[in-house]
């Protein structure tokens, strides 16, 4: 009885196509046990094994090129060092890709978030908040591609992040990103309640005439207002669709007074 194995068997048998295993053998780091009468290579238990090795290496990142080296001439300690480079790599990846499904998680729920509350103004809670400085310009003055690419290193993935304007008495508007840590140029947003409203803008004008309203309203409510008025800019959810820019205006509301509620 014939123990060996055709090249489709095994490559059945080991869940690779026969292009590959031609492949391999093109590049000296599998050979047939044989080849028989009929021109067919045939294939044993040692080179099961050694199609074996090699898939492993093939996963953990080794060049075809550099597999016969490895199984050749290899230490037990450089197959060791092999390994964990490889866990090092996966681990790195695994953060990866981690933070991409917490900021697409973030995106679905934002976008449902102004689905349900576009239009209106709220009363949200939030926890207290560092904002790290980014950069500044005159509140007159539009942003540009060059400001954004002189500092295109203090910031990666930036338009990954929500984007803070506030505006200060002398007409100076300095942009914030969101940071966990306290430390110099970071700003710390309160706990508390903040007046929120969610828009979106086509034009530059709308969103003075957004902030207008905004005002307005809070008035109208006899709403005090504690701070400045936040601009976010959320240019992620323009995906949704993308023909304008996404922005939520936050305000610290003071406390009222025990017993008095505002109108």
């Amino acid at each position: 009885m014939n123990n060996e194995i055709t090249i489709s068997e095994l490559a059945r048998l080991m869940n690779v196509s026969v292009h590959q295993l031609r492949y391999f053998e093109e590049k000296d780091v599998l050979t047939p046990a044989y080849t028989d009468h009929n021109q067919y290579r045939m294939y044993g238990m040692d080179q099961v094994y050694q199609l074996a090795h090699i898939l492993l290496l093939r996963k953990l990142g080794v060049p075809v090129q550099s597999i016969k080296e490895c199984m050749t001439s290899y230490s037990a300690d450089q197959h060791k060092q092999l390994l964990h480079q490889s866990l090092q790599e996966i681990n790195t990846e695994l953060l990866r890709l981690q933070g991409l499904q917490r900021f697409i998680t973030k995106v679905l729920q934002e976008q449902q978030e102004f689905i349900l509350s576009s239009d209106e103004y709220r009363i949200k809670w939030r926890d207290t908040a560092y904002l790290s400085h980014w950069l500044e310009i005159d509140a007159q003055t539009k942003l540009t591609a060059r400001s954004l690419a002189e500092r295109a290193s203090q910031l990666p993935n930036l338009f990954e992040s929500d984007i803070y304007y506030i505006e200060n008495e002398a007409n100076i508007l300095t942009l914030y990103t969101e940071t966990q840590t306290q430390g110099p140029g970071v700003l710390t947003l309160p706990e508390g309640n903040y007046l929120s409203a969610q828009r979106l803008i086509h034009e530059d004008d709308e969103l003075e005439q957004v902030v207008e309203q905004f005002f307005v309203y809070a008035a109208a409510q006899s709403y005090v207002i504690a701070g400045p008025v936040i601009i976010i800019e959320k240019s992620y959810l323009s995906l949704f669709p993308p023909n304008g820019l996404h922005y939520e205006l936050q305000a610290l509301l003071e406390p009222h007074p025990e017993g008095s509620q505002p109108t």
